[in-house]
């Protein structure tokens, strides 16, 4: 994708944010990756694959939000693996810390206007599932979106995509195969599970847990469904990955933590890194 043109439309929209914030990113690295991928709690150290990579962080790029969660990186990694061009953030903001949707989702949109065409959003989730175990990379299949927010709601602007769009297959099914044959080359087996998104910070009580088995979900989190919202909203293919970093309250018998949540993703992030790896190469 070649340099983007600035909208005749000057105004300090969504759009306009965007472009300005790809255009500085332009600025600092020639390549211009299709590939792009979110690291969530405690699993950023998959940005060490990268290979000759251009680090901007967060707080460099125009209108870009900052993430105030311990085992948020706050950098932006434009560089390769294995040859292909890809666009790693180290972190993501949360609407529980404050952020409206619109700055919550604001990092896909500025990937949108990229040239990304391929987005896998990792996260740290709760086991639902008693199937599930701590420690589990499980792909998400669908999701319940509990957090009473959606980034499209509110004025219309048709650069970013239509109003109304078909969500029946947010989650790529193509990458979900993908997915399984890379894992394969590990002897990894990964299950696939419906994640329910809530608004968080406290963690959920047995009760919703209870409730939230009941509508079928496998995993609870506080992140990813808003971002896929606005990346499918852009005709961006979307891939989700969960890492069970605790089972859900009512399952699991100790307290729940966000110190857990790092411990169990620092234990994964090797196996997720490879995982990562593999399946960049097969989307080159």
């Amino acid at each position: 994708m070649g340099e983007i043109m600035a909208s005749a439309n000057t105004g300090p929209g969504i759009f306009e944010q965007a472009t300005e914030a790809a255009t500085f990113v332009f600025t600092r690295t020639p390549l211009r990756p299709t590939l792009a991928i979110v690291l969530g709690s405690g699993l950023g150290s998959f940005a060490q694959k990268v290979e000759q990579p251009t680090a901007i962080l967060y707080a460099d790029i125009p209108h870009f939000p900052q993430s105030t969660v311990p085992g948020h990186g706050g950098r932006l990694l434009i560089g390769t693996i294995g040859g292909v061009a890809v666009a790693v953030m180290q972190g993501r903001v949360h609407a529980y810390e404050g952020y409206s949707s619109d700055e919550v989702t604001f990092p896909v949109r500025t990937l949108g206007r990229l040239g990304v065409k391929t987005l896998i959003l990792t996260n740290a989730a709760g086991g639902i599932n008693a199937a599930f175990r701590q420690g589990q990379l499980v792909l998400i299949s669908d999701h319940i979106n509990l957090t009473g927010r959606n980034p499209i709601a509110g004025p219309h602007d048709e650069r970013l995509g239509p109003r109304f769009f078909d969500m029946s297959e947010a989650y790529s099914p193509r990458l979900r195969a993908l997915a399984k044959d890379a894992a394969e080359d590990m002897n990894l087996d990964l299950e696939e599970g419906v994640y329910v998104s809530v608004l968080g910070p406290s963690f959920e009580t047995p009760a919703e847990i209870r409730a939230f088995r009941t509508m079928g979900a496998d995993l609870v989190g506080m992140s990813t469904v808003q971002e896929t919202i606005a990346a499918r909203q852009m005709g961006i293919e979307v891939l989700g990955i969960s890492c069970v970093t605790n089972l859900a309250a009512g399952i699991q018998a100790t307290p729940l933590s966000h110190e857990e949540v790092l411990e169990t993703g620092r234990a994964i992030e090797a196996r997720l890194a490879e995982l990562l790896t593999r399946l960049t190469v097969r989307l080159n």
